[in-house]
């Protein structure tokens, strides 16, 4: 999300707010590679269960997740109250799939047209 720390001559007035708003946001990045990160972030790495824990309990409102392994992460750890999905209908190939392992039981709570191509869809751990 680094794309996001510089300006671009390409963006229009919404992309040039939403960068505004986003280099305000803390944010916390999950890596066993990185030894540095950009501005207003923090590098987690080693105990990162218990970094994450301790983050999620002095945390108010809402952490994002992005990336399968992590969420995979945070799914295990019973840290996930709500996931947030945007479905388009593109094809992008191989890679990562969301839930790369088990998927947990979800019950879908709230689906919502965005645009012509995109759908979200909220689903909450079921059980």
């Amino acid at each position: 999300m680094r794309y996001w720390d510089d300006d671009h001559a390409e963006w229009d007035a919404s992309l040039r707010q939403f960068a505004t708003l986003w280099r305000k946001l803390p944010k916390w990045v999950v890596s066993r590679t990185l030894s540095r990160v950009g501005p207003n972030a923090t590098l987690i790495s080693g105990d990162i269960e218990t970094q994450i824990r301790e983050i999620a309990a002095r945390t108010e409102g809402i952490l994002s997740v992005s990336g399968p392994e992590l969420a995979g992460l945070m799914t295990g750890l019973g840290l996930i109250e709500e996931y947030h999905l945007h479905v388009r209908p593109f094809v992008l190939g191989k890679g990562k799939p969301f839930f790369h392992e088990a998927r947990p039981p979800l019950q879908l709570v709230s689906s919502t047209l965005i645009d012509d191509d995109t759908v979200h869809m909220i689903y909450v751990p079921r059980g």
